[in-house]
């Protein structure tokens, strides 16, 4: 067998199996080398070709692990461009695999366009689970695993990033969002003044590291504590859900929903109310047809 073919563990070569043809989007760790699987590392080392959203930063897995594998970079600025040429090598029976620069692929990293359109082509896709910096966090943070919604970045500018957090405060699911160092501070802030400062939180910080860290309380206590100094790393915020409560009193969802109906389409002030009140949408629909009819 070829040398490309191969992978090693501490020095020790493997021989990697024949691989079908098809799309291999493969989980690699997020921090940690060894949180690798061996499929992982069979699947890389016996592709034609490994597809990174950063050469640079892959190889230092692919070259720990002794993987030879061609290396061709697909990125969010690239992706849609070199779609058609990787659909013509899968086409002819390639072997791709795909890969981030850490953790599962497609959770706020690239690939989503080229599984869509391999999936709409008849190609076959796999899937090689492993690491993930949601999963991971989930399982640490303490907070409720039951039920969760990854609502992954947040918009960077202060407004947007307002908007976006404002249906999320009646949800009842833990949420959990993705955030760089340099903008921690100002989310957990942003957090506090959308959900309530004495909502329960956990950041957690450098997972599978040797510095790895989860901090936990609520967000007005959370927030102060990432103001004074830049963190390293990506963090994974993760957010208890609102409590249940009684239902909202007609009067409140009636009365906003009247003002979204005066500068929105009626779908969308329906979808607004409905999801701000944690009402069911054919009710407020209802109600909307009924204020409409009336106007």
């Amino acid at each position: 067998m070829e040398p490309s073919l191969r992978y090693s563990i501490a020095g020790t070569p493997f021989e990697a199996p024949p691989l079908a043809p098809g799309l291999y989007v493969v989980s690699t760790p997020i921090g940690n080398l060894r949180d690798i699987t061996i499929r992982a590392l069979e699947t890389m080392a016996a592709a034609d070709v490994v597809l990174c959203e950063d050469t640079r930063t892959s190889a230092r897995l692919l070259d720990h692990y002794g993987i030879k594998t061609a290396r061709k970079p697909l990125h969010e600025h690239n992706e849609r461009q070199r779609l058609e040429a990787v659909l013509a090598d899968l086409s002819r029976g390639g072997r791709v695999a795909l890969i981030s620069d850490a953790g599962t692929p497609l959770l706020s990293d690239p690939g989503f366009p080229l599984v869509r359109a391999a999936r709409a082509a008849g190609i076959p896709v796999y899937g090689v689970p492993g690491a993930s910096a949601l999963l991971s966090a989930l399982a640490v943070a303490g907070l409720p695993t039951d039920r969760f919604t990854f609502i992954g970045f947040l918009p960077p500018k202060a407004g947007a990033r307002a908007n976006a957090l404002a249906p999320l405060a009646g949800r009842t699911e833990t949420l959990v969002f993705y955030e760089s160092p340099r903008r921690l501070a100002d989310t957990l802030a942003a957090l506090a003044e959308g959900f309530g400062g004495e909502r329960e939180a956990a950041v957690a910080l450098e997972l599978t590291k040797r510095f790895e860290r989860v901090f936990r309380g609520p967000l007005a206590a959370l927030s102060p504590q990432f103001a004074a100094e830049e963190t390293k790393g990506e963090a994974v915020i993760l957010v208890a859900g609102a409590p249940e409560s009684a239902a909202p009193a007609a009067a409140d969802w009636q009365a906003a929903l009247a003002a979204a109906m005066e500068v929105q389409p009626l779908r969308a002030a329906v979808d607004e109310v409905a999801e701000r009140f944690g009402l069911k949408r054919k009710d407020v629909y209802a109600a909307a047809l009924v204020r409409k009819g009336g106007e």
